[in-house]
């Protein structure tokens, strides 16, 4: 009886080494990931060392261009943004990805927790996420270029580039050249980059990997608990704080973020 199952082992082995029967890691369900940038920024700057080290591990990974990057300067609105993730996660499924995870950098991880309120997903990771519109500091800074977006928009000019204004901690506010209506539909304060209510909607059965690192932005540092506390319950559901920067924070979640992702697509 022994010798039987020594046997079957000893074949077992051989035939993975063979390449004919697979391991049963290599048999578990494939994970796809859609990873999104931080505002002005790129697939190719802070978020692509994650987006390297994700694909090296086996994932499936759309490193994606959206519309608030350096290039694109709000070229499309909030839907069409939708639209664009949904895209990625339907070539990921085509590719194998059995379980899909949306992951986003600062706005990106704020677009995320709107994503996850509206779309089902296996679960949201939201890197250092800001660059909420409905802030106080947002409504300062941007208030007046809201009211003018608003106002061209009025006078049929919504679809006509002009001068606005964008804003980030760490640069201040900056001019940017995009349709009033495209701008409106990124910073009405009451709209889908309000981080609040992004937060309050998401939906209970999709679960947050929230990272906030230890070195962010004084303001993010400072709401952090808050806009955690704000979401729904669910077991999976966790602060990660990784000893890292808001720019380093990806790269700094690299082992949690596969260890959470494994285990929320289990």
């Amino acid at each position: 009886m022994l010798g039987s199952a020594c046997k079957h082992m000893a074949w077992v082995l051989a035939m993975v080494v063979a390449g004919i029967v697979q391991p049963a890691a290599a048999q578990s369900p494939g994970i796809g990931i859609v990873i999104m940038h931080g505002k002005g920024g790129s697939p190719t700057k802070h978020v692509a060392d994650l987006a390297a080290s994700l694909e090296s591990k086996g994932y499936l990974v759309a490193n994606l261009d959206m519309p608030w990057s350096e290039q694109r300067d709000y070229d499309a609105n909030v839907a069409a943004a939708e639209k664009q993730v949904e895209a990625a996660l339907d070539s990921l499924r085509a590719k194998g990805a059995a379980k899909l995870f949306v992951a986003g950098h600062s706005q990106g991880g704020l677009f995320a927790l709107y994503f996850g309120g509206r779309h089902p997903v296996d679960g949201i990771v939201a890197m250092a996420p800001g660059g909420s519109v409905g802030s106080t500091v947002f409504r300062e800074k941007l208030g007046a270029a809201v009211s003018q977006a608003r106002q061209l928009v009025a006078e049929g000019k919504g679809d006509e580039k002009a001068r606005l204004l964008d804003f980030e901690s760490s640069r201040g506010t900056y001019p940017i050249v995009a349709t009033p209506a495209n701008y409106l539909a990124w910073f009405d304060p009451d709209g889908a980059m309000n981080q609040t209510i992004a937060m309050k909607n998401m939906n209970p059965k999709v679960p947050v990997l929230f990272i906030a690192p230890k070195g962010d932005y004084p303001g993010l540092q400072k709401i952090k608990q808050s806009m955690f506390d704000a979401l729904p319950r669910h077991p999976l559901t966790k602060l990660y704080e990784p000893d890292a920067t808001h720019l380093g924070a990806p790269s700094a979640s690299l082992d949690e973020i596969l260890r959470w992702t494994r285990e929320a697509a289990r």
